[in-house]
């Protein structure tokens, strides 16, 4: 299985753009909801946006879904994930989710190397 992470960060926006000309009402809907969970809840004693993507991105390897991979690699390095933070998200991914999730894995080291030869601005 190859993975080009670059090919995905390039074309995922205009793959999102298309997808909201013709469903409108699901973006509208969904983007709401996505900003009003993965908000920072520390304030209020809840997880930090960091913490909240670690979590998604574990998710995202658990039920094999790469572009969700690949958008929360971004957002855990944006929110100030390290590296080894983020591998260990996917191994706890693994742990629950077995040999499917393992497959899925490669994705998120090829996203760590997109990122590592285009740094992301904090």
């Amino acid at each position: 299985m190859l993975h080009n992470a670059t090919k995905f960060y390039e074309a995922w926006p205009a793959t999102m753009n298309a997808m909201k000309a013709r469903g409108a009402d699901i973006a509208k809907a969904f983007g709401p909801f996505f900003q009003g969970l993965m908000k920072d809840g520390t304030a209020e004693g809840g997880l930090s946006v960091k913490h909240k993507e670690l979590v998604a991105l574990g998710i995202g390897v658990a039920m094999r879904c790469e572009p969700c991979i690949y958008a929360h690699v971004e957002k855990c390095l944006k929110a100030g994930s390290t590296p080894r933070e983020v591998m260990d998200a996917a191994g706890v991914a693994v742990m629950m989710g077995g040999g499917p999730a393992y497959t899925y894995t490669p994705i998120v080291a090829a996203a760590l190397e997109h990122f590592e030869k285009h740094p992301i601005a904090h």
